[in-house]
Formats: C-alpha cells, sequence, structure tokens
C-alpha cells in the first residue's frame, strides 16, 4: 500500500525565497529516489508563505528509505531557521474507497 502524506509549513516573513530555493534542490533529489511517486510542492494563493509538499511513495519501507537519505537532514536543518513551526507538519493520509 501507498504511503501518502501532505507536509505543511510557513516561511518566516522575507525568506520565502530561500524556502523556495531549498524546496526546489531538495524535491530534485526526493524526485530521484526509487520508492517516491509523487512529490509535488505547492504555495497558498491566498498566503504564498504556506508551503504544501503532497508526497506518495511506493510503500512503507520506501517512505523509511527517504526519510535515511543523507541529504533530508541537511535540509531540514536549513529550513527550520526559516519557517515559522518547529518543524513540518505532517498530515498522513488514506485513500477513501470509492467503491462499497
Amino acid at each position: 500500500m501507498t504511503k501518502t502524506l501532505l507536509a505543511e509549513f510557513t516561511a518566516r516573513e522575507g525568506a520565502e525565497r530561500e524556502v523556495a530555493r531549498l524546496i526546489r534542490e531538495y524535491a530534485l533529489k526526493v524526485r530521484e529516489e526509487e520508492g517516491n511517486l509523487t512529490f509535488d510542492v505547492y504555495t497558498k494563493a491566498a498566503s504564498p508563505r504556506a508551503f504544501w509538499i503532497f508526497e506518495v511513495y511506493r510503500d512503507e519501507d520506501a517512505f523509511k528509505a527517504h526519510l535515511a537519505a543523507p541529504y533530508g537532514a541537511p535540509f531540514n536543518a536549513a529550513l527550520t531557521p526559516l519557517i515559522e513551526e518547529d518543524a513540518s507538519v505532517l498530515t498522513f493520509l488514506d485513500p477513501l474507497a470509492t467503491r462499497p
């Protein structure tokens, strides 16, 4: 079963461009991961400092491999002082069955 999540965070005032640069570079690496199916980055239309990342991994093992990737910790260390939250807020999603 796929592992799907939404990661959210808000760039501090004036840090939007640096956050966007960091996440663009990070996205290129994540999208190369064998088990990554989707890594789409959005900003909220009404609040461009709000970033939403929709992520889908092949399965739990692929998600664990993503978490262990060597570029993850440096990305998070660079991101943390640039965002309002202590870290990205993760919401794990389950698909809604469309058939009874």
